[in-house]
């Protein structure tokens, strides 16, 4: 979000169209955005104002350029919308996506070490939670969920490759902090026993198998997934004396579901 933006709604405007760039947003669902249920008569030509106050700001942050474009070039009018064009490179979440597709791709050609990296780096771009410091609408406290639950669908498949590479000692304390932070989130307990258990930590895991049980049956009066259960007796089964293979706990290939995903492919659906 440029720095140079402080009034509050012009900044949901631009969150909004940013969060669907390249995509035309309808002047009704902006409206919808600002006011919800309450739009006053002078809607559309007080977001009209805030359309051009935005262009006057891109104009400013790009007069530096070698060849300054049009403001209405980027913030563009469409019958009854506007769009924000962007070109690669120019949002953070189109750079997700991409990242995130060709980390996908790798993971499908066995390319584990390529797919750490560009996952890991997709990952780097998250500073924050999404939309923060922006009034949200309707659509944008969905947007902001929704691209919360892709990052950890990225952050699971980072850590899933980062297992099968023989990374688990140093995943320990990274899958600690991230399951304090997601008490109730399966798929990293699952992940933070396989590491502990590659790592010569059997005991461990499994104190973290009884304390998720604990969470959900208290907090949600249910017993954990079956998935994570397959987990728990794959630590069971295991030698104490000797750390598991890695294939063991995870199987020989990466989940089915996980390559049909529709956020693992970048479409990250949000317009």
């Amino acid at each position: 979000m440029p720095t140079q933006l402080t009034a509050a709604k012009p900044r949901t405007v631009i969150a909004l169209l940013l969060a669907n760039a390249n995509s035309t947003v309808p002047t009704g669902t902006l409206i919808e955005e600002l006011w919800e249920d309450e739009p006053p008569a002078s809607a559309l030509t007080t977001l009209q104002t805030y359309i051009f106050q935005l262009r006057k700001m891109l104009a400013r942050l790009t007069a530096e350029s070698v060849e300054p474009p049009d403001a209405r070039e980027i913030l563009v009018t469409r019958p009854l919308s506007y769009m924000m064009r962007l070109q690669p490179g120019q949002s953070d979440l189109l750079e997700f996506r991409r990242l995130l597709r060709q980390g996908r791709e790798a993971m499908e050609q066995g390319r584990l070490p390529f797919a750490s990296a560009q996952l890991r780096q997709a990952l780097s771009l998250w500073r924050g939670e999404a939309f923060a410091g922006v009034h949200m609408g309707p659509r944008l406290k969905v947007y902001a969920i929704e691209l919360e639950e892709v990052r950890l669908t990225a952050l699971e498949w980072c850590v899933e490759v980062d297992l099968r590479l023989g990374r688990h000692q140093e995943l320990v304390s990274e899958l600690t902090a991230l399951t304090a932070q997601h008490p109730l989130h399966e798929g990293l307990h699952s992940q933070l026993m396989s590491a502990l258990c590659l790592s010569g930590r059997r005991s461990d895991a499994l104190n973290v198998y009884q304390r998720l049980r604990s969470v959900l049956v208290r907090d949600l009066g249910l017993e954990p997934s079956w998935s994570i259960q397959h987990t728990q007796q794959a630590v069971l089964r295991a030698n104490p004396d000797t750390p598991p293979d890695v294939r063991d706990l995870l199987g020989d290939t990466l989940p089915r579901d996980w390559r049909h995903n529709s956020m693992a492919s970048g479409r990250v659906d949000v317009a």
